[in-house]
């Protein structure tokens, strides 16, 4: 199974100034948009509590895997305590074939430390919070497979990961 990370950053590096403010409060429209899409084409995206709180609601079109110690009584929304590589087991037995991690900083650490992301995509946005939310205390390396211009300010970057 095919497991990405995909988050909008700051120019410098963070994912948000802090836990209460959504990335939808200062990403672009266009990082909207591929958010969407791609998420939508994976088909099952994964995100923590917090995030899953700032939203709402569960997505549409994509099976909602929410890490939470209590239930989330809520129409399209499962919850777990799985181990990435234990959900990813599942998930793939269940006849996926892509994972999207959608946030927040403990779901894309928890992922990343654990090894299992295959790609990343970035979307850099036009802002500085000169302090936040880091996307992962992981040391990864990373070899890149795109970038694009998403609008006369954002950039969409494409990583592979390196896995030793």
């Amino acid at each position: 199974m095919k497991v990405f990370v995909i988050a909008a950053i700051s120019v410098d590096g963070f994912i948000g100034p802090d836990h209460t403010h959504t990335s939808l409060e200062w990403t672009s429209k266009e990082d909207t948009k591929f958010f969407v899409a791609r998420t939508k084409e994976a088909g099952a995206i994964v995100m923590g509590g917090t995030t899953y709180r700032t939203i709402g609601k569960a997505l549409p079109g994509r099976r909602n895997v929410v890490y939470s110690r209590s239930p989330i009584d809520q129409e399209g929304i499962e919850t777990t305590q799985e181990s990435p590589q234990d959900l990813i087991a599942r998930l793939e037995a269940e006849g996926h074939t892509e994972l999207a991690v959608c946030g927040g900083q403990s779901v894309y650490d928890m992922f990343l430390q654990a090894g299992v992301v295959d790609e990343l995509y970035l979307t850099v946005e036009p802002i500085v919070f000169g302090s936040g939310l880091p996307l992962t205390s992981a040391s990864l390396k990373l070899a890149l497979l795109d970038m694009e211009k998403l609008n006369e300010n954002s950039i969409r970057l494409h990583y592979k990961v390196i896995k030793d």
